[in-house]
C-alpha cells in the first residue's frame, strides 16, 4: 500500500467516476483501474462498486477512506513544513445539529485564533451525518444530543463507529417561537395547547428515524408538521405560521435576534448535550478551546 494509491482512491471517492478521477490525476483509466485493484486486493476491501450511477463508496471502503485522508492530510502537512518549507495551516473542522449556540461557540473560537493561520470548517447537519463525518474525519468534533428515547440506539451506533460520546450541558424542553407567537407571553406550554400551530422538524433525509430527529418526543402524533432542512427556514416559518419547535432553551440573540424566545414545555424529559470524538483520539487545542466556549452555556441553562 502506498501513498500514490491512497490518493487514488481519494480522487475516485470524490470524482464518482474512474475516467473523471483518471483525467484529474494525468493518467490512463486502465492504470489507474489497475492500481485500485491491487489496493483492494492487498487490503481484502472490496473499496468501490460500479453502478448505473457512476461509482459508489461501499461502507468498509468509506471508513478506509476515513483514515487514507488524514495519512494524506498528515503527510501533506510534513510535505509543506519539511520540505517546502512553508508553514501548513492548521484545520479544525466541527458538524453540529441545529443549535445557535454552538454555532457562536464557533464564532468565539475563530475570533481567539484567527484565520490566518488556520482553517476552518463548521457544518449544521443531520444526526447520521454528524457521526459519519467524526467516524470518517471530515470533523474532529461532532454536536449532537442524546435522551432517555434516543440513547440506546444511538449509543450503539457510536460504539459501532468507533466514537465516544461525552455530556457537555443537560437541560429541560422548551418551546422556541417567536415573540409574536399567541402562547409567547406563558411560563409554561403544555403539548396540546401547541395542537393548533404547525411543529417545526428537521428534515433527516434518508435515514429519517425517530431516534434521529433532532426534536424530543419526535414520536407525538403532532396534529401539525412541517419538516424543513435549514434553521434559516424555521425563523421564517415561526413568523409566518406560528410555527414552533422543540430545544434545549438556550437563545443565542447575537446570531437570530431579539425577535424569538424560548418557553419551558410541560413535560419530564430530558435532554443531555454533548460532543462525539474518536475513540482515543486527542483533541486539538482548538477543538478544546471550542469545547471551552461550548461549556459557558452550562450557566446559562434554566430549568
Amino acid at each position: 500500500m502506498t501513498l500514490t494509491q491512497l490518493r487514488y482512491a481519494i480522487t475516485v471517492a470524490n470524482a464518482r467516476s474512474l475516467n473523471e478521477a483518471a483525467r484529474t490525476l494525468f493518467i490512463s483509466q486502465p492504470s489507474l483501474s489497475t492500481a485500485i485493484r491491487e489496493l483492494e486486493e492487498e487490503i481484502g476491501v472490496e473499496l468501490f462498486r460500479r453502478t448505473n450511477r457512476g461509482i459508489l463508496v461501499n461502507p468498509e471502503g468509506e471508513e478506509f477512506l476515513g483514515y487514507a485522508r488524514q495519512v494524506v492530510e498528515q503527510y501533506e502537512l510534513m510535505e509543506a513544513k519539511y520540505v517546502s518549507k512553508e508553514q501548513p495551516r492548521k484545520r479544525f473542522s466541527v458538524s453540529m445539529q441545529h443549535y445557535t449556540f454552538a454555532v457562536n461557540a464557533f464564532v468565539e473560537m475563530v475570533k481567539q485564533f484567527g484565520m490566518d493561520e488556520y482553517e476552518f470548517a463548521v457544518y449544521e447537519t443531520r444526526t447520521y451525518d454528524i457521526i459519519e463525518d467524526v467516524k470518517n474525519f471530515k470533523s474532529e468534533i461532532g454536536i449532537l444530543y442524546v435522551n432517555d428515547f434516543n440513547r440506546k440506539v444511538l449509543t450503539k451506533l457510536f460504539h459501532q463507529s468507533n466514537l465516544e460520546f461525552h455530556e457537555l450541558l443537560q437541560c429541560g424542553v422548551y418551546v422556541y417561537m417567536w415573540k409574536g407567537h399567541p402562547l409567547a407571553g406563558r411560563k409554561e406550554i403544555a403539548l396540546e395547547e401547541l395542537e393548533d400551530y404547525p411543529c417545526l422538524s428537521f428534515d433527516q433525509g434518508s435515514n429519517n428515524s425517530f431516534y434521529f430527529a433532532e426534536e424530543v418526543l419526535s414520536t407525538y402524533e403532532y396534529k401539525r408538521l412541517i419538516k424543513a432542512s435549514d434553521r434559516a427556514t424555521f425563523l421564517n416559518l415561526m413568523v409566518g405560521l406560528n410555527g414552533y419547535t422543540l430545544c434545549c432553551g438556550l437563545i443565542c440573540e447575537k446570531l437570530n435576534g431579539s425577535d424569538y424566545c424560548a418557553v419551558r414545555l410541560k413535560s419530564d424529559e430530558r435532554m443531555t448535550i454533548g460532543y462525539l470524538v474518536r475513540k482515543g483520539a486527542a483533541i486539538s487545542p482548538l477543538g478544546q478551546r471550542y469545547l471551552d466556549e461550548i461549556k459557558k452555556y452550562d450557566n446559562m441553562v434554566i430549568d
